[in-house]
């Protein structure tokens, strides 16, 4: 999961919002600096968030894992970003196997439908992070320490949990527009 940028590189260097912890990245996809966090998900298969972290925005997703598998056996799912031979090793070592889908570009020596399954799993994580942006504004972000923007933070990590508990009975448990209709 990616915050927007918390301070567009114009107002960063004004900004006295979490110096020493957030940090300087280029995106590419807006073409802007960015002074910010990058927040990191990881979810079960219904889509119930299981662990978030945190780091500043010039950060790695690698080493985010390392935040959020303390409680994870057995198989990992990841996206493109966690492609690393090394990284697969490591995991192994504490007895997780992390599953990424390849790029276009490498041959895949997996049965044809897991490798779909793997492709469909990062649709479940971006669903999820759509519905912490557009029900729960969690991209625009107040906070100016590190104390209410973890209390903030896990305020909306609750609410959609408490969400996805109400409408568990759905055959689409990720709909949240029908618990505004009911």
């Amino acid at each position: 999961m990616v915050f927007p940028p918390l301070r567009c590189f114009s107002r960063a260097p004004r900004s006295r919002s979490f110096q020493g912890v957030a940090a300087y990245d280029y995106c590419a996809a807006k073409k802007q600096t960015c002074y910010g966090f990058y927040g990191h998900l990881t979810i079960k298969a219904t889509g119930v968030i299981t662990a978030f972290s945190l780091t500043p925005d010039n950060g790695g997703e690698r080493d985010a894992v390392w935040d959020m598998v303390q409680t994870i056996y057995g198989l990992l799912i990841g996206d493109k970003g966690y492609l690393s031979a090394s990284l697969q090793q490591e995991l192994q070592q504490v007895f997780m196997k992390l599953e990424t889908s390849l790029r276009s570009n490498m041959h895949d020596p997996c049965d044809p439908a897991w490798v779909k399954l793997l492709k469909r799993m990062p649709r479940l994580i971006e669903t999820v992070i759509g519905q912490l942006v557009e029900h729960f504004s969690i991209e625009k972000v107040w906070a100016r320490n590190l104390w209410h923007m973890s209390s903030w933070l896990n305020r909306k990590l609750l609410a959609h949990t408490l969400c996805r508990w109400l409408n568990r009975h759905s055959p689409q448990p990720l709909q949240f527009k029908q618990l505004v209709t009911q």
